[in-house]
């Protein structure tokens, strides 16, 4: 697909998009006037022939403020379909990831390669581990994803866990049950558990990352001693205006439930949603709005001051996962090393870099590059590596500003297990441990 077909026509369509904005906000939206009813959910005759459906992203009896539903009002309703059949899984896959052993090693991968043939964004995610069980809705998964073709005649959606999508290298455009989204490079998107959606690149090949959330969905951690302000501003958060396909010919709907993938072929595309309101829904979030906090005094502050979402447990504090980060941002601590500090963590953690470099991963065989990531399972030992300590170490303290990088990561309470095609992968750096050697004995008695 090149230029001046399919993916001009996706770019142009990008471009016009409208949004509603609001993190967990209560939206409403309707592609054509007079599609919501007014004054209840499921009226004896639903406006314009439409079928009204609800659909629940959480317990009808969750406590209202971590409550997710939406009304949908569609041409068709979604159980207008014939039986899911078994398909293969590809390179994904879910938890629990039974292939191979935790491993206590730091781990390192370059980015995936460039597809071989025509490979859509769904046959091009690629799972590289995670923890949990996808059948007691608990712990995540860590995908990658590289494409170069549309979804056409095409729609994926996930029973197991919503999908927060990171692209790294190229644009996306997002066709969902509510609407459109475009995600771009230092965006993040989300699409809520079980809302269907099909994929179009913006650009010849995309690549990414995507955490699935099996547990609680995300939220905005609380702000505490910061007060009212800072992180991530609801505000920011970009969800869809209904839009709809009135499509009539064969289309594969492909729905991930329990780690498996199943399909069923439909005589119509199931993204017929004319009109919806709820708070179940997709968003789209630019990751350079992050308000960064920091020290203006002394120290490295802990990295969980540059959470955007969190997936709450049952234990106070203590995340299912974490989406953390590394924004641009000034370094101005007195008498402190920079960086961030040496460090063993109870959590795990995946880190994975969109743009540039971040500082304190530049070294070793063939480094720490956009696309690639590192995996430090909880207790794992882990730093800056011994360029960036001896340069940190001896740097004149003046005030500096990052902004040739953009990192994140997923961290999680429970160790992540990688696959066995990652662990067998050409793209597993063998020697990542060679960048803590040299770090060398300065002891003074």
């Amino acid at each position: 697909m090149g230029e001046g077909t399919g993916i001009e026509r996706a770019r142009k369509t990008a471009e016009g998009l409208v949004y509603a904005s609001g993190f967990g906000n209560e939206h409403s939206s309707e592609a054509v006037p007079g599609a919501l009813p007014v004054g209840r959910n499921a009226p004896q005759r639903a406006p314009l022939g439409l079928y009204a459906e609800q659909l629940s992203g959480t317990a009808f009896t969750e406590p209202r403020a971590h409550n997710r539903r939406s009304w949908l009002y569609r041409i068709r309703p979604s159980a207008a379909h014939p039986p899911y059949l078994r398909i293969d899984n590809g390179t994904l896959s879910g938890a629990p990831f039974a292939d191979s052993a935790p491993d206590p090693n730091r781990l390192r991968w370059d980015p995936l390669p460039e597809p071989a043939g025509p490979t859509d964004w769904l046959s091009g995610l690629w799972t590289l581990g995670g923890n949990g069980d996808a059948t007691q809705r608990t712990g995540m998964a860590i995908h990658l994803y590289v494409a170069d073709a549309p979804m056409t005649d095409r729609v994926f959606s996930d029973a197991d866990g919503e999908l927060l999508i990171v692209p790294e290298r190229g644009g996306l455009l997002l066709h969902t049950e509510l609407g459109l989204l475009r995600a771009e490079p230092g965006h993040v998107a989300l699409i809520p558990r079980g809302v269907r959606f099909r994929v179009e690149p913006l650009d010849p090949v995309v690549r990414g990352y995507v955490c699935e959330n099996y547990g609680r969905p995300f939220v905005l951690p609380d702000l505490g001693p910061i007060g009212a302000n800072g992180l991530a501003n609801a505000r920011d958060f970009l969800a869809p205006v209904a839009a709809y396909e009135d499509v009539e010919r064969p289309v594969e709907v492909v729905n991930k439930f329990c780690g498996n993938l199943w399909a069923a072929t439909y005589d119509h595309s199931p993204l017929d949603v004319v009109a919806w309101h709820g708070n179940h829904v997709p968003y789209v979030y630019d990751l350079r709005r992050f308000n960064v906090m920091g020290t203006i005094s002394y120290d490295h502050p802990d990295p969980s001051i540059f959470t955007v979402l969190t997936s709450p447990s049952d234990t106070p504090g203590l995340a299912g996962v974490d989406f953390v980060v590394f924004a641009p941002r000034w370094l101005v601590g007195e008498d402190t090393f920079r960086p961030p500090y040496f460090h063993r963590n109870v959590m795990s953690e995946y880190m994975g870099l969109i743009e540039g470099a971040y500082d304190a991963k530049t070294a070793g065989p063939g480094g720490f590059v956009p696309g690639g990531g590192s995996l430090h399972n909880m207790m794992s030992a882990h730093g800056p590596d011994h360029d960036t300590f001896e340069a940190a170490s001896a740097a004149e303290l003046t005030p500096r500003k990052l902004d040739d990088g953009l990192a994140f990561m997923f961290e999680t309470r429970w160790p992540v297990t990688a696959t066995r095609q990652a662990m067998e992968s050409d793209r597993l750096q063998r020697g990542y441990d060679a960048v803590w050697q040299g770090l060398e004995r300065h002891f003074r008695e």
